[in-house]
């Protein structure tokens, strides 16, 4: 049936493209109401591969096509024209399923100025309720923290002595230690919170999906690949989607909610005929309306990377590269749940300023016990650590875009990284600041030694060569359906796509700007609050109609 009519598996109140970090909440929440119907739609497969429970197993699912879209950017001119990975789950959990795990909520200063973007009801005094509501905090409730939720996050359970040691040397050069950068202070370092339950990863397929599986009101289709919505006019009425060689379809009497992802999203809607019209005349689809931010906008945390030899001290590299040593870990993470394989590579952070012109921090780093000089390769065979300060608020853009009518067939991802004065300021200024807490006292006694970019990198010319040569992704594209209310903005303060009625993105795409953190967390309180949203506007068309 590839080119033929689809088959219908009937109607639904509510079809969710998309099954990862913001579908599977969507779905809990909104198949809650036993009179409601719902689909759910993955394009990949389920979430029973060993190594997804794992923390450290996300090295065999990064870059495997069973679990990552595999996707990469076009050459980037800011990076010398290297090709970036940019890994996006495939399965049920989406990213939240091979993901570091880090939970980082952003400073509430990144809501606020959304809401001065005009985007009422997004200020942190508005979404910090639905950060509560999910979570599960180990260490108990509080009035910024919530433990009724269902999204367990834990503090990390490993500590490594040249993290340690990072970390007292951080705070010999004016970084202070903090015990919750969550706590809404993002000032300081720490190990990483991280979506764990007792050593074992908490993805939201696992921590909402599961719970609601079973629901008579609630199916979930895996291995559909969405090939468009389906409209009627300016309404979205239903989804096409491929299982296989079968075409299929679904109807939707309320809406459809994209939840595909910063990648995903904007290339469902330009397939459906949503998007710049130039874009879409150029690959011969129907234009059935034209919004001109539908792909652009797309943001990313740039990270130049680090590394470091070091001496007197055991890291994750000795472990990595050898049978014994990564036997002895294998079993203590069976027996206690702990150890190296039940952390994520990201370990240790710290929040800080650039330059002291920041009004707040404005660099994070991930801190890892390993030095991998290739990316997706063996570690070294030395003992060593990388330490990684990416970008919060970079200003560098980029798109992503169709590159053929055919879903099944990549878009054109870009990020045009180090694009701009600011952004190329900032990394050097980082790499500079990383060098004089490596040089503090607290580390002295392990001899670091920088190996990447190297010590004889040293004007500012230099460190941006180098850091072009070694920046990569921190995998936390945003922005490209964003919200907001001018001439790019896609969808609107309750995420209703512009112009389209019956028809909703819900995931990090319509951040306006990146949140200063990590993204995994804000995207489950903004499928939280669209979830809210959704019911809220059911209810009032409702009392409309009566």
């Amino acid at each position: 049936m590839r080119d033929g009519s689809a088959r219908t598996i009937g109607d639904f109140d509510y079809i969710i493209v998309g099954a990862g970090s913001a579908g599977c909440v969507l779905a809990n929440r909104l198949s809650a109401d036993p009179t409601t119907k719902v689909l759910l739609l993955e394009a990949g497969g389920k979430d029973n591969n060993i190594w997804i429970k794992v923390p450290l197993g996300l090295f065999y699912l990064i870059g495997n096509p069973r679990t990552d879209w595999c996707y990469q950017t076009e050459p980037e001119p800011g990076c010398n024209g290297r090709q970036i990975p940019v890994p996006r789950g495939r399965m049920l959990g989406g990213s939240s399923s091979i993901n570091g795990m880090v939970y980082v909520r952003g400073q509430p200063r990144d809501y606020d100025v959304w809401r001065q973007l005009g985007n009422t009801g997004w200020a942190w005094d508005d979404v910090l309720p639905y950060f509560k509501k999910s979570e599960d905090f180990a260490d108990g409730a509080d009035d910024l923290h919530g433990c009724d939720g269902e999204l367990r996050v834990e503090n990390a359970r490993v500590r490594w002595e040249i993290l340690d040691a990072f970390r007292d040397a951080a705070e010999q050069v004016g970084i202070p230690k903090t015990n919750d950068y969550n706590a809404g202070n993002y000032e300081g370092s720490a190990y990483f919170q991280v979506t764990q339950r007792r050593g074992v990863r908490w993805s939201t397929a696992t921590a909402f999906l599961k719970p609601a599986a079973q629901r008579p009101n609630l199916r979930v289709l895996t291995n559909a690949q969405v090939k468009r919505v389906r409209l009627d006019g300016k309404r979205a009425v239903a989804v096409e989607f491929w299982q296989g060689e079968t075409l299929t379809s679904a109807d939707a009497r309320r809406e459809v909610i994209v939840a595909a992802g910063a990648i995903g999203s904007p290339q469902i809607l330009q397939l459906s005929g949503v998007g710049p019209a130039a874009l879409l005349h150029q690959h011969g689809i129907e234009i059935r309306h034209e919004l001109a931010g539908v792909g652009e906008n797309l943001q990313d945390h740039c990270q130049p990377r680090q590394l470091f030899r070091v001496r007197n001290t055991t890291t994750l590299n000795e472990i990595a590269n050898s049978y014994l040593r990564r036997a002895a870990i294998g079993l203590e993470y069976i027996l206690l749940r702990t150890g190296p394989l039940a952390i994520g590579p990201a370990t240790l952070t710290a929040f800080t300023r650039s330059d002291p012109t920041q009004d707040t921090p404005n660099i994070q780093y991930h801190v890892i016990p390993a030095t991998y000089p290739k990316l997706g390769g063996p570690p070294s065979p030395f003992p060593g650590f990388t330490a990684s300060a990416c970008n919060l608020r970079p200003t560098s853009r980029g798109y992503v875009r169709i590159n053929a009518a055919d879903a099944r067939k990549h878009p054109a991802i870009r990020y045009n990284y180090l694009s701009t004065p600011g952004d190329q300021r900032v990394a050097v200024d980082s790499i500079r600041l990383t060098r004089r807490i490596v040089s503090a006292p607290a580390l002295a006694k392990f001899a670091p030694e920088e190996f990447m970019p190297g010590g004889g990198a040293d004007t500012d010319h230099e460190l941006l060569a180098a850091a072009r040569e070694t920046a990569g992704t921190v995998y936390h594209p945003v922005g490209t359906c964003k919200m907001g209310q001018d001439a790019l903005a896609v969808v609107d303060e309750r995420l209703r796509v512009r112009g389209v009625a019956g028809l909703r993105v819900i995931d990090a795409s319509v951040m306006p700007n990146l949140v200063s953190g990590n993204t995994n967390a804000p995207t489950i309180m903004i499928a939280e609050k669209g979830a809210d949203m959704i019911k809220a506007d059911a209810r009032t068309e409702a009392r409309i109609a009566a």
